[in-house]
C-alpha cells in the first residue's frame, strides 16, 4: 500500500481549524472504533481488531496535540493543542474505565490467538486492570477524578517550564572568555551589561567558560529557578493525587504502581539499584572531585557547584588533555553536523535520507523522507534544532503520526535547542542521542498492532538505543567525515583522541549526579515530601558530589518529573544495557554492515513487539549484564593518551 505522510497546513492561519478538524476526525474514529467493539458478539476476535482501531485513532490524536503544544509558535494553536489533548485523555481515561469494553476483551480466548494478538490482549487487559475497572463504582469515579487532575496538572507543570523562559544581565567585562560568535551575538547595552537567557545556547558557554564566578552564579540560579515558585505548588499536589491514585488501587505507593510496567518490576527495588551505581560512582567520582577542587582553589573558589563544575571541569581538560572546547567547535558548524549525523546513520543502518520541501510549522523545521537500500518508504523525520519563545525547552523526540502497516507512515520530530552557527560537542552528542530515539520510532513503524509501534517498549530499556548512538558521535573517523573548520579541514583525529580521554574525565562524578536526579524523581513521589526545596537538597547532599547554588529551587523545572514521574532511574538502568550493547560493535569498525543491520532488525525495528529484555539477548546472544558500564564508570581515558 502506498502510505503518504500527514499533510501539514500550509500557512499560518490554517493550523488552528486543521488542528480542530484532524482532532475531531481521530475522536470520531475512536468512538466509531469502541462502537463496534460493544457490538461485537463476546468472543468473537474481531473485538481485538476493533481495540486496535481505538488505539491507533487515539494515538494520531494525541501525538498531534503534545507536539504543537509543545512547539508551535502561535500561541492560539498551543493552547489549542493543550485543550485538546486533555479532553484525549480524560477519554483515554472513560475507555480504560470502561467495564463493557474492558468484558468484551476479556471475554475473548488467548490461546486462539496468534502469540503478537496474545500480548496485544495481556498487554490491554493489564491496563485496563491498572485502571481500576474491576473496582466499584465509587473507586472508578474517583480514579477518573484522579485522573484528570494529574493530567492537568502535568500540563501546568511542562508549561510553566516551556513558558518559563527568564534573563539574568550580567557585566560584560565578565563574559571576556566566551566564544567570539557567542559575544557577537550578545552585545552589550548602553548600561554595559549583556542579556543572558535560559536557553541553553545562551546559558551553557556562559558556565563553561566565564572565569568570573559571580557572574556563572547569578546566571546558575536563574537558570535553576525556571517555573519557581509557580511550579512548587503544582508538582506537591500532582505528587499526591498519583499517590492517592495508586493507593486507592491497591499499591503501596506511586513508584510500586508504576514499576509494574518496567523491568526493574518492583518500585522498593529503585533505590537499591540507584544506591548501586551511586555506590559504584564514589571512589572514582570522589577523585574527580578533588581534581576538580584543586582547580576550583586555584581560581579563588572553594567550592564546585552547579554554577561551576563545567567551568572547572573544562579547565581540567585543557590542563590534562590540552583540550580547549572552543578549538573544537570551531569544527562543528550546525549545518555540516546535522548533515554529518544523516550521511552517518544512513551508513550504518542502510537507509537512505530524501531532503523533503514541505510545509511545518515553522521555517526553520526541515524534513526528510527515509527509506531503505532498496527504496521502501519508511517514514518521514523532521528536525526542529534551535530554540525560539515559547518552545520546549530540552532536547527529546516526538510522535507525529505512529506507525501502523499498510494503515500509517511513521513520522516523527527531533525538538532541540541548539545554536544556529558553532555546537558545542556536548551538543552534538545530545543530537545523536536524540537521533537514536527517531530512528527507534521510523523502524519500529511497520507492526499491525498500534502498541508494538516505536518506541513503545519498557521505559527502562527506551533510552538505551540513544546512549548507544552517541558512541559514534565520539569516534575519530565518524566525526571526520563531517566535522571540519571553514577551511573545509577536518577534526585531526589526534584532537578527538584527546576529546575523548577529557571527556571521560568527570564520569564518574556527573554519574553521581544522575543518581541524584533519579533518587529525587523516586523519593518525591514515595514520600511527597511536605518542604520540597529542604528534601532536594537532602537528597543532592546525599548523593551528588556537586553542591547545589543557594537560592535556587531544581525541582520546579525538573520537566522530567511529569513524564517519567519516579522512573528517573531509567537513564541508569539504560546505560547498562546501552554499553553493554556496544560490546558487540567493533570499535575499530563501527560501520561494520552485519552487526548494525542485525541490532537495527533485531532490536529497533521489533519495537514493543518483544520483551526489551528478549530482544537484547538474541542480539548479543546472551543476557545483557553490567561488566561494560562498571568498566566505563571507572575509566578515566588513559588509554586514548
Amino acid at each position: 500500500m502506498d502510505l503518504q505522510p500527514l499533510a501539514l497546513p500550509a500557512t499560518a492561519g490554517d493550523w488552528l481549524p486543521w488542528t480542530d478538524a484532524r482532532v475531531e476526525q481521530g475522536v470520531a474514529a475512536a468512538e466509531a472504533g469502541l462502537a463496534d467493539l460493544r457490538a461485537a458478539a463476546p468472543g468473537d476476535p474481531v473485538a481485538l481488531t476493533r481495540w486496535n482501531d481505538v488505539e491507533v485513532a487515539l494515538s494520531q490524536v494525541l501525538s498531534l496535540v503534545s507536539l504543537l503544544g509543545a512547539v508551535h509558535p502561535d500561541g492560539a494553536v498551543r493552547e489549542a493543542a493543550e485543550s485538546h489533548d486533555l479532553a484525549t485523555r480524560r477519554l483515554a481515561t472513560d475507555v480504560y474505565l470502561d467495564a463493557e469494553v474492558h468484558a468484551r476483551l476479556a471475554a475473548l480466548d488467548a490461546d486462539a490467538l496468534d502469540a503478537p494478538a496474545r500480548r496485544v490482549l495481556a498487554d490491554a487487559l493489564r491496563a485496563f486492570r491498572r485502571s481500576g475497572v474491576d473496582r466499584d463504582d465509587a473507586t472508578r469515579e474517583r480514579v477518573r477524578e484522579l485522573d484528570r487532575r494529574a493530567q492537568e496538572l502535568g500540563q501546568s507543570f511542562s508549561r510553566a517550564i516551556r513558558e518559563g523562559r527568564r534573563t539574568t544581565r550580567v557585566p560584560a567585562a565578565s563574559l571576556a572568555d566566551l566564544p567570539a560568535d557567542w559575544l557577537a551575538a550578545h552585545p552589550a547595552d548602553a548600561d554595559g551589561t549583556v542579556e543572558v537567557s535560559t536557553d541553553y545556547p545562551d546559558t551553557l558557554p556562559v558556565l563553561t567558560h566565564a572565569r568570573d564566578a559571580e557572574a556563572r552564579r547569578a546566571v546558575a540560579r536563574t537558570m535553576h529557578n525556571v517555573a519557581w515558585p509557580e511550579n512548587d505548588a503544582v508538582l506537591a499536589e500532582l505528587l499526591t493525587t498519583r499517590r492517592e491514585r495508586a493507593t486507592l488501587l491497591g499499591h503501596a505507593d506511586w513508584p510500586s504502581y508504576d514499576a509494574e510496567l518496567k523491568m526493574i518490576g518492583e518500585g522498593d527495588r529503585i533505590p537499591e539499584f540507584v544506591d548501586r551505581v551511586a555506590e559504584a560512582a564514589d571512589a572514582p567520582g570522589r577523585r574527580d572531585l578533588a581534581d576538580l577542587l584543586e582547580v576550583a582553589r586555584a581560581a579563588g573558589e572553594d567550592v564546585v557547584d552547579f554554577s561551576s563544575w563545567r567551568h572547572h571541569l573544562e579547565t581540567l581538560r585543557r590542563e590534562r588533555f590540552d583540550v580547549d572546547t572552543q578549538e573544537v567547535r570551531r569544527y562543528l558548524d550546525a549545518g555540516k553536523v546535522r548533515a554529518g549525523l544523516l550521511e552517518v546513520t544512513g551508513r550504518l543502518f542502510g537507509l537512505r535520507y530524501e531532503p523533503v520541501d514541505a510545509p511545518t510549522w515553522h521555517p526553520e523545521v526541515t524534513s526528510h523522507d527515509v527509506h531503505l537500500e532498496d527504496g521502501t518508504l519508511l517514514g518521514r523525520v523532521h528536525l526542529d534544532l534551535h530554540p525560539r519563545p515559547d518552545k520546549y525547552h530540552h532536547a527529546a523526540q516526538f510522535s507525529l503520526v505512529p506507525g501502523v502497516r499498510d494503515r500509517l507512515l511513521p513520522e516523527g520530530v527531533l525538538v532541540c535547542n541548539f545554536s544556529r552557527g558553532l555546537m558545542e560537542l556536548d551538543h552534538v552528542v545530545t543530537l545523536f542521542h536524540e537521533f537514536g530515539h527517531l530512528l527507534h520510532h521510523v523502524l519500529a513503524g511497520r507492526h499491525d498492532w498500534v502498541r508494538f509501534s516505536g518506541v513503545s517498549t519498557e521505559w527502562d530499556f527506551v533510552e538505551a538505543p540513544s546512549q548507544l548512538l552517541e558512541e559514534w558521535a565520539w569516534d575519530a573517523g565518524v566525526l571526520a567525515s563531517f566535522a571540519t573548520d571553514e577551511h573545509g579541514t577536518p577534526i585531526p583525529s589526534e584532537l578527538v583522541g584527546r576529546m575523548r580521554a577529557a571527556q571521560e574525565l568527570g564520569t564518574a562524578l556527573l554519574a553521581r549526579t544522575q543518581t541524584a536526579y533519579a533518587a529525587i524523581s523516586y523519593a518525591f513521589h514515595q514520600e511527597c515530601p511536605p518542604d520540597l526545596t529542604a528534601r532536594l537538597r537532602e537528597l543532592m547532599a546525599r548523593y551528588s558530589l556537586v553542591e547545589l547554588v543557594t537560592d535556587t529551587h531544581f525541582h520546579a523545572g525538573f520537566g522530567h518529573l511529569e513524564g517519567y514521574t519516579s522512573a528517573y532511574y531509567t537513564y541508569l538502568w539504560s546505560k547498562v544495557i546501552a554499553q553493554d550493547l556496544f560490546s558487540a560493535f567493533d570499535a575499530d569498525d563501527l560501520f561494520a554492515p552485519e552487526v548494525a543491520r542485525r541490532y537495527r532488525d533485531t532490536v529497533l525495528a521489533a519495537g514493543g513487539s518483544r520483551d526489551a529484555a528478549d530482544l537484547v539477548e538474541d542480539f548479543l546472544g546472551r543476557p545483557y549484564d553490567d561488566r561494560a558500564f562498571s568498566a566505563w564508570l571507572d575509566h578515566r581515558g588513559e588509554d586514548h593518551l
